[in-house]
């Protein structure tokens, strides 16, 4: 696990009318994900808030993680454990845009890029 995404907060960046279609927008972030980890020759790790989604595929290189509860901060609890865990955490650099996730990652010594900058990186894979 060298990218830990915040799926919902990377979905989120754009007004683009996401919330009418939430598993649509799941497998576009998701699809996305797997060209940019190609292209980058790194291996992503996403994690969403909400039902698993059951036909989901994702692409090699992609690895998608429910949060399995529901509620405020589900997925963030999900993130800030994995980095917790991690042999390295100093080796994880996380996409997020939520300040509360971001100083709990940072605290562990993960790096953190912001979800707008990186869904715009994600534009130009």
């Amino acid at each position: 696990m060298s990218l830990l995404v915040d799926g919902n907060n990377v979905i989120g960046t754009r007004p683009d009318g996401w919330w009418r279609d939430r598993p649509g927008a799941t497998r576009r972030l998701v699809d996305r994900l797997g060209a940019w980890a190609d292209g980058a020759d790194e291996d992503v790790l996403v994690v969403f808030d909400g039902a698993p989604i059951d036909d989901l595929a994702p692409p090699h290189g992609v690895d998608v993680r429910f949060a399995p509860r529901r509620g405020p901060n589900a997925a963030d609890d999900v993130i800030a454990d994995l980095v917790a865990a991690a042999a390295d955490p100093a080796s994880v650099r996380v996409v997020t845009s939520d300040a509360g996730l971001a100083g709990r990652v940072r605290a562990r010594g993960a790096a953190v890029s912001g979800a707008r900058a990186f869904r715009d990186e994600l534009d130009r894979a």
